[in-house]
């Protein structure tokens, strides 16, 4: 199985999460895949770049099954990869690398519809008068900017509506101030293929790291489950 990793928002896949989950499936002697969503150029991200950068990703790791792990931004983005993938295969028969499994942490869900509602209507309006948004690059350490089509692309995508039933994880945390649990858990309650693990962390998760990987491991099979 390939695995593939999906960081967050002004995140990288030199992350402290990205390198644990390296390091354990290593360990397990099975390599995570870690696209750089920021790449070609951070002011020009957009939701729809990112799952071209993944289906791309997919296409070269060849045939075979892939487990997608997203966190947070990269979560929203692991569900509509995973959700185009179903909508191709009803129009037409593919051999390519097939998504089974996926793995949200964090997701935020609501990306398209809220995602940058801390702005307000006057940032948003700001924001697409001057098409630039000063943003915190935590991977970089400074400030980067970023366009308005990230915030119009997104309302694209809406996770509720989406139809696929691959088998999901989902590990949120109960004191996470960017992501609300309460809609993680209307997300989780309305879908049998969903199982989703609360935890009392926040939204990086970092307190909980062995748990994560626990049951990350045991759902994708790469440790016996108990």
């Amino acid at each position: 199985m390939h695995f593939v990793y999906l960081h967050g928002f002004g995140s990288s896949p030199d992350s402290s999460k990205a390198r644990f989950l390296s390091e354990r499936l290593e360990a397990h002697g099975a390599t995570l895949h870690c696209p750089d969503l920021n790449e070609p150029d951070f002011a020009t991200l957009t939701v729809s770049r990112m799952l071209d950068q993944v289906d791309s990703l997919l296409a070269e790791l060849g045939p075979g099954p892939s487990a997608l792990i997203g966190s947070s931004l990269g979560a929203f983005v692991a569900l509509h990869v995973a959700e185009r993938q179903v909508l191709r295969n009803a129009s037409r028969s593919t051999d390519g690398c097939s998504i089974v499994r996926l793995v949200l942490l964090a997701p935020a869900l609501t990306f398209g519809a809220d995602g940058m509602k801390h702005l307000g209507e006057d940032g948003v309006a700001r924001w697409r008068a001057t098409d630039r948004l000063d943003v915190e690059h935590h991977a970089e350490g400074r400030v980067r900017q970023v366009h308005f089509a990230l915030y119009t692309d997104a309302q694209r995508y809406e996770s509720f509506t989406a139809t696929m039933t691959l088998p999901t994880l989902i590990l949120q945390g109960r004191r996470d101030e960017i992501v609300d649990p309460a809609v993680v858990e209307q997300f989780a309650a309305d879908r049998d293929h969903v199982a989703l693990t609360l935890l009392d962390d926040d939204h990086q998760l970092k307190a909980d790291l062995d748990r994560v990987w626990r049951d990350i491991a045991a759902f994708l099979g790469v440790v016996p489950a108990g």
